[in-house]
């Protein structure tokens, strides 16, 4: 435990003071990714397709052979090699038409696996209700199953995968780059740090021309002859920006792992922490009747022995901080595990003595 807060700590104080690319820190107004999604059906697959009891599927089916000149009743489609499927993709900014993007599908009914199936031209409608791309291709699962003699086996999640490159891109998304300012908008919102990046900005285009608006947005002023839009921003990108961020501990009780962040101090407190350990064996015990007995019969059974520990370490006095080394060295006094560190982590922030955030997992 000493050894992997001390890691902890040694990366935290190489870390403090760095600077960081603006690219890292925010993304651009308007330039995001849009999702897209639609409804198709994949076929091919050997019998672990949807059964007649999904009745979508079966109407469907009886749609698409409609639009071939076959009619047919969806009451009368009898077949296993088939399923309907949610089809999802996310477009990138600025996708032109004709690029290639990897779409995902999900089985919507009770088929088994879509392994070896393929799926129909799909159209991928974004929220306004636009076609942005037409999907289509073979699946590649994302585990198997395998049934045989009443049994069977199965690997992770055989009822979704995806189709490497089957989107294909047929309308560009709307976008306002190139129209106006330009606002970058932080990933992690904090007014220092909104500052600092809005003073980076004026100092490396001399003058006034950032202004942080809140503590997530920062507008820069794009003079109206500029002719080169693209290569303005990716000058701002590479501005270094010192980054501040809220003092945060994330903890996780589901694996016992501990995170301090650089800022994290605490206040002087005393801490006890004791712990109670059980532990139950069980022990057979053998009953036999008397010697030269002509009655009863040896009898086996369980016994339990129950045995009880409890630690007492007593009360350790923790100074006050201001570094992370120094609150590593602290929480080191206590000798405590990850689990029990977690329990002395939410005591002291209820006690008051924690100048932190505490994130629980």
């Amino acid at each position: 435990m000493k050894r992997i807060i001390a890691c902890m700590a040694l990366a935290a104080f190489g870390a403090q003071g760095a600077t960081v690319r603006l690219k890292e820190l925010a993304d651009i107004q308007g330039v995001r990714e849009n999702q897209l999604f639609g409804y198709g059906l994949v076929v091919g697959l050997a019998g672990t397709g949807d059964t007649e009891q999904v009745v979508f599927t079966s109407q469907a089916i009886a749609a698409m052979l409609g639009r071939f000149g076959a009619r047919i009743d969806k009451k009368d489609v009898r077949v296993r090699n088939v399923a309907a499927v949610m089809v999802t993709a996310r477009l990138p900014a600025f996708a032109r038409p004709g690029a290639r993007i990897d779409v995902n599908v999900s089985s919507m009914g009770n088929a088994r696996s879509l392994s070896g199936g393929t799926l129909l031209l799909t159209a991928l409608n974004g929220p306004d209700g636009a076609v942005y791309a037409v999907a289509q291709g073979p699946v590649q699962a994302g585990g198997f199953e395998v049934s045989a003699a009443g049994s069977a086996v199965t690997k992770n999640q055989p009822t979704s995968g995806n189709v490497p490159n089957g989107g294909l891109v047929e309308k560009l998304a709307p976008g306002e780059f190139g129209k106006g300012n330009i606002v970058f908008q932080l990933k992690q919102p904090d007014f220092t740090t909104a500052s600092r990046v809005a003073a980076a900005i004026d100092k490396e285009l001399g003058g006034e021309h950032a202004k942080a608006l809140d503590s997530a947005a920062i507008e820069v002023k794009v003079e109206a002859d500029q002719k080169d839009p693209v290569g303005f921003v990716a000058r701002l990108e590479k501005l270094q920006v010192d980054a501040d961020q809220r003092a945060r501990i994330v903890v996780s009780e589901r694996t016992g792992t501990v995170v301090l962040g650089e800022q994290v101090r605490i206040r002087p407190v005393a801490v006890a922490h004791g712990g109670l350990q059980i532990a139950v064996r069980e022990k057979p015990v053998i009953s036999q009747p008397n010697a030269f007995s002509r009655t009863g019969n040896t009898v086996a059974r369980e016994t339990a022995d129950i045995e009880t520990t409890e630690t007492n370490n007593g009360a350790v006095a923790l100074p006050a901080t201001t570094s992370v080394q120094e609150l590593v060295k602290a929480l080191n006094l206590l000798g405590a595990g990850p689990r029990d560190l977690i329990a002395i982590l939410e005591a002291m922030r209820a006690a008051g003595a924690l100048d932190a955030d505490l994130e629980v997992l």
